[in-house]
Protein backbone atom coordinates (compact mmCIF):
# COMPACT_ATOMS: atom_id res chain seq x y z
CA UNK A 1 0.00 0.00 0.00
CA UNK A 2 1.49 3.35 -1.01
CA UNK A 3 1.13 6.47 1.04
CA UNK A 4 0.04 9.76 -0.43
CA UNK A 5 2.57 12.60 -0.49
CA UNK A 6 2.11 15.17 2.25
CA UNK A 7 0.15 18.20 1.12
CA UNK A 8 1.31 21.45 2.66
CA UNK A 9 -1.32 23.18 4.75
CA UNK A 10 -2.94 26.15 3.07
CA UNK A 11 -1.96 29.53 4.43
CA UNK A 12 -4.68 30.95 6.65
CA UNK A 13 -6.90 33.53 5.02
CA UNK A 14 -6.12 37.08 6.08
CA UNK A 15 -9.51 38.36 5.00
CA UNK A 16 -11.93 39.27 7.78
CA UNK A 17 -12.74 42.02 10.24
CA UNK A 18 -10.05 44.23 11.72
CA UNK A 19 -10.29 46.90 14.39
CA UNK A 20 -8.29 49.83 13.09
CA UNK A 21 -6.47 51.97 15.64
CA UNK A 22 -4.43 55.14 15.34
CA UNK A 23 -0.87 55.53 16.61
CA UNK A 24 1.04 58.73 15.83
CA UNK A 25 -1.25 59.55 12.87
CA UNK A 26 -0.80 56.10 11.31
CA UNK A 27 -3.47 53.39 11.12
CA UNK A 28 -2.95 49.79 12.23
CA UNK A 29 -5.33 46.84 12.14
CA UNK A 30 -5.90 44.18 14.81
CA UNK A 31 -8.04 41.14 14.05
CA UNK A 32 -11.38 41.55 15.86
CA UNK A 33 -11.08 37.90 16.88
CA UNK A 34 -8.25 39.02 19.20
CA UNK A 35 -10.14 42.00 20.68
CA UNK A 36 -12.04 41.48 23.92
CA UNK A 37 -13.09 45.06 24.66
CA UNK A 38 -12.18 48.72 24.43
CA UNK A 39 -11.96 50.75 27.63
CA UNK A 40 -11.10 54.30 28.61
CA UNK A 41 -7.60 55.05 29.75
CA UNK A 42 -7.33 54.72 33.51
CA UNK A 43 -4.76 54.82 36.25
CA UNK A 44 -2.00 52.34 35.46
CA UNK A 45 -0.03 50.89 38.36
CA UNK A 46 3.69 50.85 37.65
CA UNK A 47 5.52 47.57 38.21
CA UNK A 48 9.33 47.65 38.42
CA UNK A 49 11.63 45.57 36.21
CA UNK A 50 9.20 45.05 33.32
CA UNK A 51 10.16 45.62 29.67
CA UNK A 52 10.09 49.29 28.64
CA UNK A 53 6.98 48.91 26.50
CA UNK A 54 4.95 47.62 29.48
CA UNK A 55 3.33 50.64 31.15
CA UNK A 56 2.18 48.61 34.16
CA UNK A 57 -1.06 46.91 35.15
CA UNK A 58 -4.71 47.80 35.72
CA UNK A 59 -7.48 46.22 37.73
CA UNK A 60 -10.12 45.20 35.21
CA UNK A 61 -13.17 43.96 37.12
CA UNK A 62 -11.03 42.23 39.73
CA UNK A 63 -8.44 40.87 37.34
CA UNK A 64 -4.90 42.22 36.99
CA UNK A 65 -4.24 43.00 33.32
CA UNK A 66 -0.78 44.02 32.01
CA UNK A 67 -0.80 47.11 29.79
CA UNK A 68 1.54 47.52 26.80
CA UNK A 69 2.10 50.97 25.30
CA UNK A 70 1.79 50.10 21.63
CA UNK A 71 3.55 53.32 20.60
CA UNK A 72 6.69 52.31 22.50
CA UNK A 73 6.47 48.68 21.33
CA UNK A 74 6.43 49.90 17.73
CA UNK A 75 9.38 52.24 18.30
CA UNK A 76 7.31 55.42 18.17
CA UNK A 77 7.62 58.37 20.54
CA UNK A 78 5.52 57.98 23.70
CA UNK A 79 2.56 60.30 24.03
CA UNK A 80 -1.06 60.67 25.02
CA UNK A 81 -3.74 61.85 22.62
CA UNK A 82 -7.20 63.24 23.29
CA UNK A 83 -8.88 59.90 22.50
CA UNK A 84 -6.25 57.60 24.03
CA UNK A 85 -7.81 54.32 25.16
CA UNK A 86 -6.95 50.72 25.97
CA UNK A 87 -7.80 47.84 23.64
CA UNK A 88 -7.95 44.62 25.66
CA UNK A 89 -6.80 41.66 23.57
CA UNK A 90 -6.24 37.94 23.92
CA UNK A 91 -2.65 36.95 23.12
CA UNK A 92 -2.15 33.32 22.14
CA UNK A 93 0.80 31.53 23.67
CA UNK A 94 2.26 28.15 22.84
CA UNK A 95 -0.32 25.41 22.96
CA UNK A 96 -3.80 26.51 23.93
CA UNK A 97 -2.78 29.09 26.55
CA UNK A 98 -4.13 32.62 26.18
CA UNK A 99 -3.13 35.75 28.09
CA UNK A 100 -5.16 38.92 28.40
CA UNK A 101 -3.26 42.17 27.72
CA UNK A 102 -4.23 45.79 27.28
CA UNK A 103 -2.81 47.89 24.44
CA UNK A 104 -2.62 51.67 24.79
CA UNK A 105 -3.58 53.29 21.47
CA UNK A 106 -4.15 56.94 20.49
CA UNK A 107 -7.64 56.26 19.16
CA UNK A 108 -9.92 53.58 17.81
CA UNK A 109 -10.94 54.29 14.24
CA UNK A 110 -13.36 51.67 12.88
CA UNK A 111 -13.99 48.00 12.20
CA UNK A 112 -13.02 47.29 8.60
CA UNK A 113 -14.17 44.17 6.76
CA UNK A 114 -11.23 43.32 4.50
CA UNK A 115 -11.11 40.86 1.63
CA UNK A 116 -8.00 38.92 0.57
CA UNK A 117 -7.73 41.23 -2.45
CA UNK A 118 -7.38 44.29 -0.21
CA UNK A 119 -4.41 42.83 1.68
CA UNK A 120 -0.91 42.70 0.23
CA UNK A 121 2.13 40.89 1.62
CA UNK A 122 4.46 42.84 3.85
CA UNK A 123 7.17 44.56 1.79
CA UNK A 124 10.77 44.43 3.00
CA UNK A 125 11.00 47.79 4.72
CA UNK A 126 14.27 47.23 6.54
CA UNK A 127 12.55 48.53 9.69
CA UNK A 128 13.15 47.57 13.29
CA UNK A 129 9.70 45.94 13.42
CA UNK A 130 10.18 42.36 12.36
CA UNK A 131 8.16 41.49 9.24
CA UNK A 132 6.72 38.41 10.98
CA UNK A 133 4.87 40.81 13.33
CA UNK A 134 2.95 42.20 10.35
CA UNK A 135 0.22 40.15 8.71
CA UNK A 136 0.08 42.40 5.67
CA UNK A 137 -0.72 45.84 4.35
CA UNK A 138 -4.37 46.67 3.69
CA UNK A 139 -5.74 49.22 1.27
CA UNK A 140 -8.84 50.76 2.84
CA UNK A 141 -10.59 53.82 1.40
CA UNK A 142 -7.42 54.97 -0.34
CA UNK A 143 -5.25 54.59 2.77
CA UNK A 144 -2.71 51.93 3.70
CA UNK A 145 -3.13 50.26 7.09
CA UNK A 146 -0.59 47.92 8.64
CA UNK A 147 -2.21 44.71 9.93
CA UNK A 148 -0.48 43.56 13.11
CA UNK A 149 0.03 40.00 14.30
CA UNK A 150 -0.63 40.68 18.00
CA UNK A 151 0.55 37.23 19.12
CA UNK A 152 3.99 37.76 17.60
CA UNK A 153 4.19 41.50 18.27
CA UNK A 154 3.54 41.25 21.99
CA UNK A 155 5.77 38.21 22.04
CA UNK A 156 6.46 35.57 24.60
CA UNK A 157 9.06 37.71 26.40
CA UNK A 158 6.48 40.38 27.29
CA UNK A 159 3.94 37.77 28.35
CA UNK A 160 6.54 35.93 30.46
CA UNK A 161 7.73 39.15 32.06
CA UNK A 162 4.20 40.16 33.01
CA UNK A 163 3.01 36.68 34.03
CA UNK A 164 4.26 37.11 37.57
CA UNK A 165 2.09 40.19 38.09
CA UNK A 166 -1.01 38.73 36.39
Amino acid sequence: MSSLPAVPAAAPSLGGKYLTVILADEAYGISVLKVREIIRIQKITLVPLLPGCVAGVINLRGRVVPIVDLRIKLGLEAGVAERTCIVVVHVSLRGDAVAQMGLIVDAVEEVANLTEGEIEPTPDLGATLHPECILGMAKVKGQVKTLLDIDRLIGAEVVRATARVG
